[in-house]
């Protein structure tokens, strides 16, 4: 499984970095490791009874690692198409359901969106119907290399084909935004389709197993719902976290630097804090700006910083023990809007930023505070 993800912290092990890309393995690898070990030993003794139980389970352990292997060659399928078409690839995490490619830009195109997404599915298949070839026409002894080679073309088969299902976070799901973002004109509307085809999915995943039971008379245990259930909540998670990213990029043009930046007056450093505020009161301002002796602004004052200063030291501790240094990245153009200011504050976050016109001139001051506020309740 692979999808899109948002840039998150991380820790796991870090495997090498194949086409420029990191890849990383989380420790909930191992949880499932050992669990296909667990579960493919008696099956590995089974298909080759000649074997004893020790050699048995390392086979099964080297199918839990070539499996991975397989889901990593999915997801650098994924990366490399991304990183061909100019989309920056932060890291592959492979994980307990997994993998997960973290572009870290949207495609700019339906088609291009198309072809990255398939590309994964597009690969396991492929795997998939070379296991066979290999199966049918080499390797065909009934030996170790046959049984792993069986089940892991059946394995890529599986992926490759579950990952078609049209409905976010799967890789059909982001086919099927394409599609309706084709159509529309809208990715927006391509995503809330198909992350609704994402519930739908993880709701079939335990309804359909649960009436196939029951309409055959057959005896339904509970533990048969457990992986149902994990892939379902899984699929939802994601659906419901695509349509919240939905919401957020619907407003994003809403986000207009001028209409939320706070009207800013200039102080000097040496300022105590009460007289600032004293004067910002006057100006009606809603933030303050530390000049040097020529006028150039040096530092914002910290909203956070003046709110933590008791009432009674204001008049004894100058405006700027509580500025930050205004760094270049600090500095936005007034007429900054939607996505282009979204990513300018995404590359230097911070609680306050100076806006400035053309020629240099102050317009205000934005604060962070105030942009989410565009998205609260999101």
């Amino acid at each position: 499984m692979s999808e899109q993800s948002p840039r998150q912290e991380f820790s796991g092990l870090r495997m090498g970095k194949p086409f420029g890309i990191p890849v990383y393995v989380s420790w909930t690898w191992f949880i499932v490791a050992a669990f296909i070990t667990l579960m493919f030993g008696p099956r590995v003794r089974q298909m080759l009874p000649e074997l004893d139980s020790t050699v048995a389970y390392a086979v099964a352990f080297v199918f839990a690692v070539l499996l991975y292997v397989s889901v990593l060659l999915h997801e650098l399928a994924h990366s490399v198409l991304a990183k061909w078409y100019g989309l920056p690839v932060r890291r592959i995490t492979l994980y307990l359901l997994g993998g997960v490619s973290e572009i870290e830009k949207e495609p700019p195109t339906p088609g291009k969106e198309f072809m990255v997404a398939a590309a994964g599915p597009a690969l396991s298949l492929g795997l998939a119907g070379l296991g066979l070839a290999l199966n049918t026409y080499v390797i065909n002894d009934g030996g170790i290399p046959e049984v792993l080679i069986w089940q892991l073309w059946v394995s890529n088969l599986i992926v490759g084909v579950f990952n078609l299902l049209p409905g976010l976070p799967l890789d059909g799901g982001r086919m099927l935004r394409a599609g309706v973002w084709k159509v529309t004109r809208n990715p927006g509307s391509g995503t809330i389709v198909a992350a609704w085809g994402g519930r739908v999915l993880a709701v079939l995943l335990v309804v359909f197993p649960l009436a196939t039971a029951l309409a055959g008379g057959q005896e339904f245990m509970f533990t048969d719902l457990v992986w149902p259930l994990v892939l379902a909540s899984f699929i939802w998670m994601g659906a419901t976290q695509s349509l919240r990213v939905a919401k957020i990029r619907a407003k994003i043009p809403q986000v207009n630097a001028r209409a939320l930046a706070r009207r800013a007056i200039p102080v000097s450093a040496e300022t105590p804090l009460a007289e600032a505020l004293r004067q910002a009161g006057e100006g009606r301002a809603g933030a303050m700006v530390v000049v040097d002796h020529e006028g150039k602004p040096v530092a914002i004052v910290n909203e956070s910083a003046v709110q933590a200063t008791p009432e009674h030291r204001r008049p004894w501790v100058n405006v700027a023990s509580l500025a930050k240094t205004l760094e270049p990245t600090m500095v936005l153009a007034a007429g900054l809007t939607g996505e282009p200011l979204i990513d300018a504050m995404r590359a230097a976050p911070g609680s306050e930023y100076l806006l400035v016109e053309d020629n240099g001139e102050i317009y205000g001051v934005l604060a962070t505070a105030d942009v989410n506020r565009v998205f609260s309740g999101v």
